[in-house]
């Protein structure tokens, strides 16, 4: 007997992400001119005004607004239109100096006895039903809205009246073994510009013109959006062929999509963590993402147990796993390291032996985490839209500049390190796989 799981997405353009990604930025650029910064900064976003707040502790001056205006600005907020715009917006800025009660639990002399953040658990998660080892749902949930998102800003011709704001939802039918049988609906709403106007002031009129509006646009999500999704997936047979002629669509289910972003709806740092993980198919840890420095363990440990996660399936241990592990704040060692397979692993192995080899194999310290993963560079703004796993691991340059410097900082990162599959080879050795 089948059963059907939905994953949900929102674009850069949502209110919630509008807030994670100026609370990345600005970590990024604490830790550009200054990479021991202690950041914890959130964000709130409604109409023309943007607040931050939050604890640092950096030797570097950042100008908040002008970094939170740029993001806003990338975005595509740059219109009166949209009542939440880069250039006109208030920034009020209420960021201040870390405790020192938190402080003195993190620093450390001997840097490998840096204690945790705070307490709290965070889970790690793979499977193999996607070639990036996420859970199909999701996958398909951000490549509907990244697809957008560059139809937006790149070839606006194909869909003229995008705003950034967006949400999409999948959902897959599996069968009892949890094998992807076909895509039952994908629901996508689109913040538009008012591109028919009624002929009157009469509701029938009005109706009318709504209608209109959402029949193009669900039109041009069937006929244009989806197509380019599909073909990104031609690599993939398995998963090509779910795209099918028996699709459920909702667009724009309301009717009508033109208020919206900070203006419809107020945006919070951190309230799509599930967005942000694994799309509700695993579980997720007590803390959010954006804004926060690799000290803080709910950040750094759930990105190291994603990277084991996700190595231990390509590996062949499991074709699914989950992991979690836990802290105290101001305490270096995990409390605990947890596996579980879901009885799918067939080495021969407990899911208790295979997290004795966990342990063995990834250091958890948080400083270890650190150093293994490179978390101490500026590559969190990325993070910040469409997920943080899942994404593709490559190196890029960056030039940060402010006024307060005399040169601007040239520098490469790495991007999305968890997402790396450098542990395989061990974990093989480790387990005895293809010995």
């Amino acid at each position: 007997m089948s059963y059907l799981f939905t994953s949900e997405s929102v674009s850069e353009g949502h209110p919630d992400k509008v807030a994670d990604q100026i609370s990345d930025a600005l970590l990024d650029e604490f830790l550009a001119y200054d990479s021991d910064s202690k950041v914890a900064c959130e964000t709130l976003v409604t109409t023309g005004q943007v607040i931050l707040a939050g604890e640092v502790k950096s030797k570097a001056y950042v100008d908040v607004s002008e970094v939170a205006r740029k993001v806003i600005a990338d975005i595509g907020y740059t219109k009166s239109a949209y009542r939440f715009e880069a250039e006109s917006c208030g920034v009020f800025s209420s960021i201040h100096e870390q405790s020192d009660d938190i402080n003195r639990g993190v620093s450390r002399e001997d840097p490998m006895s840096q204690g945790a953040g705070d307490q709290g658990m965070m889970f790690g998660y793979a499977t193999d039903e996607t070639d990036n080892y996420m859970p199909l749902p999701l996958d398909l949930s951000h490549a509907l809205l990244l697809e957008l998102a560059h139809i937006r800003k790149h070839e606006i011709e194909l869909m003229p009246y995008l705003r950034p704001d967006a949400k999409s939802q999948v959902t897959i039918e599996y069968d009892e073994d949890g094998t992807p049988l076909s895509i039952h609906t994908i629901v996508l709403s689109t913040q538009h510009d008012e591109f028919i106007k009624a002929v009157d002031d009469s509701k029938e009129a009005a109706k009318a013109a709504d209608e209109a509006m959402q029949e193009r646009i669900k039109k041009d999500v069937i006929e244009i959006l989806v197509p380019r999704v599909k073909e990104k997936y031609a690599y993939n047979k398995d998963i090509h062929s779910l795209f099918n002629n028996e699709i459920i669509y909702h667009v724009n289910p309301t009717g009508k999509f033109v208020i919206g972003g900070p203006h419809g709806d107020t945006g919070l740092t951190g309230r799509k963590i599930v967005v942000d993980t694994y799309g509700g198919k695993a579980s997720h840890g007590g803390g959010a993402f954006s804004g926060k420095d690799p000290s803080k363990v709910d950040r750094s440990a759930a990105y190291a147990s994603r990277h084991i996660a996700k190595n231990l399936v390509a590996a062949g241990v499991s074709p699914e796993v989950l992991i979690q592990v836990s802290y105290a704040i101001g305490v270096a060692e995990p409390m605990s390291i947890f596996v579980d397979t879901y009885g799918k692993s067939t080495l021969g192995f407990s899911d208790v032996a295979i997290a004795e080899k966990v342990k063995e194999l990834f250091d958890m310290r948080p400083k270890a985490i650190e150093q293994r993963l490179k978390l101490l560079n500026p590559i969190y703004l990325e993070t910040a839209s469409y997920g943080h796993m899942g994404r593709e691991p490559k190196v890029v340059k960056k030039i940060f500049k402010s006024r307060y410097m005399d040169e601007p900082i040239e520098m490469e990162v790495e991007l999305f390190t968890w997402e790396k599959l450098d542990y395989v080879d061990k974990i093989k050795e480790a387990f005895g796989i293809g010995s």
